[in-house]
């Protein structure tokens, strides 16, 4: 690499020191540029406003910098010479061009390349784009690491926030000695692990010097050397010298006069004496303290035999500070040296540290989700899977598929970014199924199509089909939730039924067994006829559910035949869970189809679920205490056993007052983890507790020395009822406080301006909230199951 850019790597000359520009082309000169076949930054712009201006000023002050490297820096007045295809579209004056000669490299959002540091940065990153390799996971570094055995070294870079001074850094090192090394760049914690660091959490720049070129066999690891200093340009520069450096120095003459480069660096150098006797020894701790001070500290090994060392002999060793005289000490044990350099090296950096621990705190975001995707902001997923859709494109692509997922998201927003991953991966595992398609629309960009969608909140998905109005997507934000609900979509809601055989067919065969893999539950609307008034209703509510149950439809005159021996009339409601399991029949109200699909949620619930992460909002909005088992393994003679006695006063109705559930913690992981904090400890499994979260919070823990038997769980719960039994644990608080009181924007506030709060509060006139006059109507109690297990389960309406 040329001595000039080692020269602007060392000394980075400021815009103030050096008189160069940004050019400014026109159309001419623009077209002469790209025919030299050399690399140019440009930016094609019209008017200027505040922000722009900002840009502006950056991009100014980054032509110096970007001069060194042989880049130029350019900027096109789109006013005066408008050029095809920069100087149009929707995303002019948003963005900046890497050029190399005609090609376009890489493009960027301006608030990705936000100062000289993000620009300097970006680009080299670009430019370096075949030297600098990527990497994500520990198995891609193991496969840089074993390519680089007896050919390179590496130098590993861990960059959290791409863009700013250390990533500058490591791309302008990555330029100078990137024929020298094989540079590797990654911004994820799992690597940071991989490489021995104890705080994988920590949003600090870190670098590593990776010994592979000596390393003769594929099954040795590459020696590694961290650099503990910041991640500035002289200090990787003077790490990189240190790495070349032998690692352990002799010399024959005293240490005032011992000269090593270590010095011109102004590293320290510490000084061992070697006595004749003694050699090997003295030789092999010599390198052992090298080894553990390699980038730190150098070493000298000192022969004493030599008549041209005059130290004193009862001294055997010396170090010397930079711009420090040598000082010599008695020497008892290696720790001893390590002791020493760590207090200088505390010493030196006192302040430092001093500023580093008054703002870790911002290392804690008020969302984890939140820091996480800040610290890869610039990592946009690559959507190339999904349909980026525009103000031209929307209306089309939504109506011309039988479905079209569109996910309305901003880049600024944590949460939408944590999701977006997930439906990538959704529109990957749907990748080639017909009629299906996937899209996404930036609400940043196109405010206009979010507005008319109606998009309130972010991220929200929306289901379009021809001919039908939007729906929205409710579930939760994740890979399996959203794959599912697509899935169920497609099939047809309701299902239209014309016979008792396709009735069968859809509960329990062929229609059954083709959907089982989505769900085990079917839902069947019972009607007379077609012309039953309540049949639209029920159409409507179908519609509404569709993604989520599978419905059927049999408005027929021999719907009656399976109401046959019980006491509810048509319409009604037929719930199957399963071939061999007995159907639950409820009567259908005459009401709105948004009643119908509460009917619909609730009667589809099973009777003692399984409770999952997925499922747990549904059932705990019944609000009745949790009679809730925890079981480690499902299959084991114990656990099954537990389950059967829960069951029996279940069938029975005796437990009509509690929500019957159980938790496999194999399964459901999060388990361990309630049940500690109910209980401040994890007792022998099973294990059974009732869980009031809406009175009181108390929890009581069924005697572990006592069998679990149907009438011992029957009498405990008489028990707890009537106050005979001791709360083993109260449900914590679960106040969600900032992690930092730093944060407490609202407390600030207040302390700012005292009475701000009272004054916007809402007023109360009577101990009524004004503007809000209306009563909420009372809810209606449910009925239960019949205690005949054998029979259909009977229900009135709900």
């Amino acid at each position: 690499m040329s001595i000039v850019y080692l020269v602007a790597f060392l000394f980075g000359l400021t815009a103030k020191q050096c008189s160069s520009e940004m050019i400014e082309d026109s159309s001419q000169s623009l077209m002469e540029r790209m025919q030299t076949g050399k690399t140019s930054f440009i930016y094609f712009g019209h008017h200027v406003n505040p922000t722009i201006e900002l840009f502006m000023e950056q991009l100014e002050m980054s032509a110096d910098a970007l001069e060194d490297y042989g880049i130029s820096v350019v900027k096109v007045n789109c006013s005066k010479d408008p050029i095809a295809n920069y100087c149009t579209g929707e995303k002019l004056m948003t963005k900046a061009h890497l050029f190399r000669g005609s090609e376009v490299l890489r493009s960027f959002d301006i608030d990705t390349v936000f100062d000289v540091n993000a620009i300097v940065s970006h680009v080299l990153f670009t430019v370096l784009y075949n030297e600098v390799r990527y990497i994500h996971t520990p198995a891609e570094m193991l496969r840089a690491e074993n390519a680089a055995k007896q050919n390179s070294d590496i130098v590993v870079g861990h960059i959290p926030v791409l863009g700013l001074p250390e990533h500058r850094a490591l791309m302008e090192a990555a330029f100078v000695y990137g024929t020298k090394y094989q540079f590797v760049q990654t911004t994820g914690s799992l690597v940071l692990k991989h490489m021995g660091a104890i705080d994988s959490s920590s949003s600090q720049a870190r670098l590593w010097f990776l010994h592979c070129k000596g390393v003769s066999r594929q099954s040795d690891p590459c020696p590694s050397i961290p650099m503990r200093k910041p991640l500035e340009t002289i200090n990787i520069h003077t790490f990189l010298q240190l790495m070349e450096a032998p690692l352990v120095t002799e010399a024959e003459v005293d240490p005032s006069e011992v000269d090593v480069f270590h010095i011109h660096l102004s590293v320290p150098v510490l000084y061992l004496f070697s006595q004749p006797q003694t050699q090997h020894l003295d030789r092999a701790t010599a390198q052992t303290l090298a080894l553990q001070l390699r980038g730190e500290v150098g070493v000298v090994l000192i022969h004493r035999e030599s008549p041209h060392v005059k130290t004193p002999l009862k001294y055997n060793a010396a170090y010397r500070l930079p711009q420090e005289d040598v000082k010599y000490f008695t020497l008892n044990s290696a720790d001893e040296v390590m002791k020493l350099f760590k207090e200088e090296h505390l010493q030196e950096h006192k302040i430092e540290e001093g500023d580093e621990e008054h703002w870790s705190d911002l290392d804690i975001l008020d969302d984890e989700v939140s820091e996480s995707v800040y610290r890869d902001r610039d990592h946009m997923p690559d959507l190339e899977s999904v349909t980026e859709l525009t103000s031209d494109t929307f209306q089309t692509t939504v109506t011309q598929n039988d479905i079209t997922v569109v996910l309305f998201f901003f880049k600024w927003d944590a949460v939408c970014m944590a999701f977006i991953q997930s439906y990538i991966e959704v529109a990957d595992a749907l990748e080639g199924m017909s009629g299906v398609e996937l899209a996404a629309v930036d609400c940043g960009e196109w405010t206009d199509i979010c507005s008319d969608q109606n998009v309130t909140s972010s991220p929200t998905v929306m289901i379009y089909r021809p001919m039908s109005a939007a729906q929205l997507y409710t579930g939760m934000l994740g890979t399996k939730s959203l794959h599912r609900f697509i899935l169920l979509s497609l099939v047809s809601s309701p299902c239209h039924l014309s016979s008792s055989a396709e009735v069968m067919s859809f509960l329990e065969g062929d229609l059954y067994s083709k959907h089982v893999y989505l769900s085990t539950v079917r839902v069947l609307g019972l009607f007379s006829s077609k012309q039953d008034t309540g049949v639209t209703t029920f159409e409507e509510a179908a519609r509404l559910l569709r993604g989520e149950t599978i419905i059927g439809l049999f408005a027929h005159k021999e719907a009656e035949q399976w109401l046959e021996g019980l006491s509810v009339n048509l319409p009604a409601l037929l719930v199957s869970r399963g071939p061999g399991v007995p159907y639950d029949i409820y009567s259908i109200p005459s009401s709105s189809p948004t009643d119908h699909v509460s009917l619909i949620k609730q009667v589809e619930l099973d009777h003692f679920p399984e409770l999952t992460v997925e499922n747990l909002p549904w059932y705990l909005e019944d609000g009745k205490p949790l009679l809730l088992l925890f079981i480690g393994k499902e299959d084991s003679t114990e656990s099954s056993k537990s389950l059967a006695e829960i069951k029996r006063p279940l069938s029975s109705g005796q437990l009509d007052s509690f929500l019957p559930c159980w938790i496999h913690l194999g399964r459901t992981p999060v388990g361990r983890s309630i049940l500690e904090k109910y209980l401040g400890f994890v007792p022998p499994l099973p294990a059974l507790v009732i869980s009031k979260l809406r009175t009181g919070g108390e929890v009581f823990l069924f005697p572990p020395e006592r069998p679990l038997k149907a009438n011992n769980i029957l009498q405990w719960i008489h028990n707890v009822e009537n106050r005979q039994e001791q709360p083993a644990g109260l449900i914590p608080d679960g106040k969600w406080s900032p992690p930092v009181p730093f944060f407490d924007f609202l407390a600030i506030m207040d302390q700012e301006a005292p009475t701000y709060a009272a004054q916007r509060g809402p007023k109360m006139k009577n101990g009524v909230r004004e503007g809000n006059s209306e009563q909420k109507p009372n809810q209606k109690q449910t009925p239960h199951p019949s205690p005949n297990p054998q029979a259909p389960r009977q229900h009135s309406e709900l």
